[in-house]
């Protein structure tokens, strides 16, 4: 008799777990999902991580949440007395309370947050969550922003006008020299790191920048082990030896950057028509010209000097008659060099602890094998400076003139698409009411991004206004942020607070109502473009539910579709149809829902990659950066204007030995922190083959400084900042600056399959990286916090 046949089925798709997106194949064997492979046919599938490979057992955990569940006991009682509900009933509960909440304290009462799309499976809804939030008229997302994307997407406005490198993507396929700057994609964007050996075997070069030797740094052809939180001297000083060597791209600085305009040495402001002539033109700016030995006006409207040939100066000290008398001025890059000249590579190498030999030889690969292609990442997001970090090291990227050049960072044609996010939809007045924008106007705020500390001032201190509810997807704050006892204070005191997760966590335990999300393998999700490269950019993919959801779980975009419907807002959301959206959203592409359903594995819409975008004209106008003067800005007015430095000036970490010397003699170490290869920020712990392979957190130590405190591999020990203190254990690392010592955030699920523990999130005998870390010293401009550059001490654990 033969036995039954099993029907296997391998369904097309892609991991959605992380930023890499990486394109997989999911084998169900008889109706279970029992693995997900690497599909190499997609243009991210070339790899798949343990996260990824570990898919089944996340889908099938015991521990998930199957059913929408309301609190029954007060906040503070130890038991919350989790009574299930139904849908119906939690979606009824959750709009009625925020709809009352909006009435009596304005919807800006209420705040949003969301799990960052780096780390997380949100992607597949982070446009929806805030459409909801705009069509609601709350002007507040907290998404991780002044961690986790300020210094690729938001602080490079200031310089580029754009997202450089966040939007602007390195094109690694043709770069001649790569500039990996705190990020390692072995571990953060797997499409990345196969992408960057395809390219060294090729022959390009390779810069690591990150105080451990990862594994990029260990192919690099230059790492430069920096201090934490040094990293803008480090830009300054490389800057200084390309300026002075003249290894930088001068008509790139010339023709397109503001370097040329005259900046006024009285009151530092650009130097403009108006200040000429009664009859000038105050929006109109100045620069010198070489050629004709006199100023020469600049117009940002139409991107152009007057007079032929005007040759504007980039160096030089000018005394110009103006409405005021005699001033001199001198050209925006004039002050740039001179600000690079104050770093040169034997002050730079006693800041970051870099030899200068290595500081002048990324210089010179960075100008002998352009193009240039970098990525920066959280490592000098999570700093107290993190805004002139990002500056400075777009400064420095400047001078290669490889913008949105072949081998560049390039802005690839993406398929076009309807954008969604309902922007439209806020009314322009509650803009104006973010929280934290009064404090740091030039912040996330200004673009509905709030950070944590100003969701718990909100909320504790009722500033600037009282913040009384929350509806969070995702985001486990308690762990991913600092400050996490003031946060569980601050969420306990919430008149209301619905959260939606795959998993019970110590953030979600604080919540009124808690709904069960469909892990993105029980659910669908169209992706427009891979932000990888333009052959991955021109792919649009509507991935298939791979297995139906556990339990009654929902997606994260039902839910934001069934609740904007309760909320009276369903005429936004096409009357609660998720299908009639995407249509929408894909009716620009010329790529139907159908087609993307008969085609599981994606449709490709190719587009044409253009170059230099910005030299491209219209009706005889350049079209230029989006900056106040359409230029590169080296010199930024708005900055300047809001009493910041206008050139990325560097300043020591404010959480370091020099600058509190009053604390180094007890915390004489310098913490960092870095991305686990297994888990996604706080979540997997609970997955026995990822956990087998982490059983315990580690604090990775110089040789030389656990031998200095009698400590050997595996040895508990206690990790104590001037906030606190957690356990770890001893892990070597001889890479290491002896001073440094790095730690895991994220610690606190258990794994009972294989008797791994849980860790208590809020105690000194726990493990939560971000308790010990405070929201005292953050980056002014951006309210980022120094995660990655602390002080602590490391002592044996009793």
């Amino acid at each position: 008799m033969l036995a039954n046949k099993q029907a296997t089925e391998r369904i097309p798709g892609y991991c959605a777990l992380c930023v890499s997106r990486c394109g997989s194949i999911a084998v169900v064997d008889n109706g279970r999902f029992v693995a997900l492979e690497p599909d190499p046919s997609h243009p991210t599938g070339k790899a798949l991580c343990a996260k990824g490979r570990a898919a089944p057992e996340l889908v099938y955990h015991p521990d998930r949440l199957l059913y929408p569940l309301k609190r029954t006991r007060p906040k503070g009682d130890p038991d919350p007395g989790w009574q299930r509900i139904s849908w119906d009933e939690a979606l009824d509960l959750a709009a009625a309370r925020l709809g009352r909440i909006a009435a009596e304290h304005g919807p800006e009462s209420v705040v949003f947050s969301l799990v960052s799309p780096s780390t997380s499976a949100s992607d597949d809804s982070v446009v929806w969550v805030q459409r909801l939030m705009n069509a609601f008229g709350s002007p507040n997302l907290c998404v991780s922003m002044e961690l986790c994307g300020w210094g690729r997407y938001l602080a490079p406005q200031y310089t580029f006008g754009a997202s450089v490198p966040g939007a602007y993507l390195p094109d690694l396929e043709n770069a001649g020299c790569i500039l990996f700057w705190g990020y390692n994609p072995d571990l953060a964007r797997l499409a990345h790191a196969t992408l960057t050996r395809a390219a060294l075997k090729r022959g390009a070069r390779l810069i690591v920048v990150d105080p451990r030797r990862t594994g990029p740094a260990k192919r690099a052809d230059i790492w430069l082990r920096v201090r934490p939180g040094t990293d803008g001297a480090l830009a300054l000083g490389i800057a200084q030896v390309m300026i002075e060597r003249g290894w930088y791209d001068r008509e790139f600085i010339r023709d397109w950057t503001n370097g040329p305009l005259l900046v006024r040495a009285d009151n530092g402001r650009l130097l403009t028509q108006g200040d000429l002539s009664a009859q000038g033109n105050a929006q109109q700016v100045v620069a010198w010209s070489e050629t004709l030995g006199r100023p020469i006006v600049y117009d940002p409207a139409t991107g152009r000097y007057d007079g032929d040939h005007p040759q504007p100066a980039l160096f030089g000290a000018f005394a110009i008659e103006t409405l005021q008398g005699e001033v001199v001025c001198r050209p925006a890059f004039e002050l740039t060099a001179e600000l690079c000249r104050r770093y040169p590579p034997e002050r730079v190498a006693a800041i970051c602890g870099v030899e200068r030999d290595q500081i002048e030889g990324a210089a010179r690969l960075l100008w002998e094998a352009r193009p240039v292609a970098y990525y920066a990442w959280s490592g000098v997001e999570m700093q107290s400076n993190a805004t002139q970090i990002a500056r400075a090291i777009a400064q420095l990227y400047a001078l290669t003139g490889s913008l949105d050049a072949r081998g560049g960072n390039v802005l690839f044609q993406a398929v076009p698409a309807a954008n969604v996010a309902g922007g439209e939809l806020l009314p322009a007045g509650q803009r104006t009411r973010a929280l934290g924008l009064p404090e740091r106007p030039l912040g996330p705020s200004r673009w509905q991004f709030v950070t944590s500390e100003e969701l718990y001032r909100g909320i504790l201190e009722q500033q600037p206004y009282g913040v009384r509810g929350l509806v969070g997807f995702g985001a486990n704050l308690l762990l991913s942020h600092a400050g996490g006892r003031r946060g569980r204070a601050a969420l306990a005191a919430l008149d209301f607070y619905v959260h939606a997760d795959l998993f019970m966590n110590p953030t979600a335990e604080l919540a009124d109502v808690v709904l069960p999300v469909a892990s993105a393998f029980e659910r669908e999700a169209l992706k427009v473009g891979f932000e990888v490269s333009p052959d991955a950019q021109s792919l649009v993919q509507l991935r298939r539910r791979v297995v139906e959801p556990q339990g009654e779980a929902r997606s994260d975009t039902e839910i934001v579709f069934d609740l904007a419907t309760c909320l009276g807002l369903g005429a936004h959301f096409w009357d609660g149809d998720i299908e009639a959206a995407y249509r929408y959203q894909l009716s620009p592409s010329g790529v139907s829902l159908e087609a993307l359903r008969e085609q599981p594995g994606g449709v490709r819409a190719p587009q044409e990659t253009r170059y230099r975008k910005f030299a491209e004209q219209k009706d005889g106008v350049p079209r230029g950066f989006n900056t106040p003067t359409r230029k590169v800005e080296l010199y930024s007015e708005t900055l300047l204007e809001h009493g910041y430095p206008p050139l990325p000036e560097y300043e020591e970490p404010l959480m370091s030995p020099l600058s509190r010397p009053e604390l180094a003699g007890r915390y004489p170490l310098i913490l960092t922190c870095a991305k686990h290869t297994l888990f996604c920020e706080s979540q997997h712990r609970g997955l026995p083959s990822l956990r087998r392979q982490a059983m315990d957190p580690e604090v990775e130590l110089h040789p030389a400084a656990a031998a200095e405190r009698g400590l050997h591999p595996g040895d508990w020990v206690s990790v104590e900042t001037p906030e606190g203190s957690i356990r770890a254990r001893v892990r070597l690392n001889d890479s290491l600056e002896p001073r440094v010592v790095c730690g895991q955030h994220g610690w606190w699920q258990a794994c009972p399959e294989i008797g791994a523990p849980g860790y208590d999130p809020f105690g000194p005998a726990g493990a939560n990286f971000n308790l010990i870390i405070g929201n005292g010293a953050i980056d002014p401009i951006s309210g980022s916090v120094p995660h990655r550059a602390y002080l602590c001490q490391i002592r044996r654990a009793d």
